[in-house]
């Protein structure tokens, strides 16, 4: 399994529920879940294969900010 962390700009967790929603559409098979608790509003995906950039390009694209965190 592998496990990305992304740093976002994600506030209430209603945008967090419906971005979830819309990552899982898109890779059913990962598990997926936000840390808004941090300060760096977490977005984490566990899976066989993450590609960190079509996480990132999605949450671009609904005018959210996410990079990888290292």
């Amino acid at each position: 399994m592998i496990v990305e962390v992304f740093k976002t700009n994600v506030q209430q967790k209603k945008e967090a529920q419906m971005l979830v929603q819309l990552l899982t559409q898109h890779f059913p098979a990962h598990k997926i879940n936000f840390d808004l608790s941090d300060c760096d509003k977490i977005l984490r995906v566990e899976g066989e294969q993450v590609v960190p950039q079509r996480i990132i390009t999605l949450l671009h694209s609904n005018n959210y900010q996410c990079i990888v965190l290292e």
